[in-house]
């Protein structure tokens, strides 16, 4: 009997464990030129200050009605329904979109499909992304804090009869479960007490301000080689030089990198200066600093070697 009633108690706490997971996907929105504005998902406003760069994660729906202000007003609105998270298989995807101005009028604004990646439970955004999680209720939440310690202890004393007891704690709730079976008129009481401590709040969706990108990239892996080549691709076929360099950076905004695939997207640049700015920028998501001095030889001239050399110096 008593192994019967553990077992469905724990069967009950799994069903609620698993009941509030599901699959989710993640939406990137970027500005290209750098143009602050507000995202609306379904009618709800996301993100109260204007961003350049967003990203809303943990959405649970297939397809989302988009709207996008802009800060400076005279840029036109973006109204796109049924904009898409997952991919042509219906599997939720880590996607991203584009904004853009229309080339024959600045005030018109686009909005277009950039890439998409699978889903990955460890990614950490670099912190120049604004982050929030979507769905969270508007009360106060723990904003970049250490997480809430919860502490719960349970006693028992019994006289007389038998008692099975099973504490369980799921997603921060406890729950005690205490069962006598009465024979000898046995009394049983139970005390629990949770304690859960946290230090700041704000009202509003859960905001979550990802650490800098430290040298090695916080431990991260680089991209596989089939998303390189993907991304390699992309960057090729921007026919403007600054275009390409705006394009690469926003790559590697999202990804690390190796030095041999740093090299390779340096090596796509014509202009040396191109070049420098690219290989600085790329430092702190490169998964092996120790190696960077390998990309000295994609420079013609030294003045630029010993200008990355002492730029790698002022990051150590």
């Amino acid at each position: 009997m008593k192994k019967q009633i553990i077992l469905m108690t724990l069967l009950l706490v799994s069903t609620y464990s698993f009941s509030q997971s599901g699959p989710v996907g993640h939406l990137n929105i970027f500005s290209e030129d750098g143009d602050r504005f507000t995202l609306i998902l379904n009618g709800e406003v996301i993100n109260d200050t204007p961003q350049t760069n967003l990203r809303v994660e943990d959405l649970n729906q297939p397809y989302y009605n988009v709207k996008i202000k802009f800060e400076d007003t005279a840029l036109s609105e973006i109204s796109k329904n049924n904009l898409m998270i997952t991919d042509v298989d219906d599997v939720f995807s880590d996607v991203t979109y584009k904004i853009k101005r229309d080339k024959n009028n600045k005030t018109k604004m686009k909005l277009n499909y950039f890439s998409s990646i699978p889903v990955r439970p460890d990614f950490i955004p670099p912190s120049n992304i604004h982050v929030i999680h979507y769905g969270q209720p508007k009360i106060p939440v723990i904003v970049n804090q250490t997480a809430g310690v919860t502490q719960t202890t349970t006693t028992t004393t019994q006289s007389g009869g038998t008692n099975v007891g099973v504490g369980v704690n799921v997603g921060g709730i406890s729950m005690g479960v205490s069962i006598n079976d009465n024979i000898g008129n046995g009394v049983i009481t139970q005390t629990t007490t949770t304690t859960t401590t946290s230090s700041s709040t704000q009202s509003g969706n859960v905001i979550i301000n990802s650490p800098e990108p430290s040298r090695g990239c916080n431990g991260r892996p680089s991209m596989t080689a089939a998303n390189f080549n993907s991304a390699l691709a992309t960057i090729k076929k921007q026919s403007f030089e600054d275009t390409r360099l705006k394009t690469a950076k926003q790559v590697i905004n999202v990804n690390c990198l190796n030095v041999n695939q740093i090299i390779q997207i340096a090596n796509l640049f014509n202009f040396e200066d191109n070049k420098l700015d690219f290989a600085k920028y790329a430092y702190d998501y490169c998964i092996e600093p120790k190696n960077y001095f390998k990309l000295n030889g994609i420079f013609t001239f030294s003045s630029n070697v010993d200008n990355l050399s002492d730029y790698i110096q002022s990051r150590q």
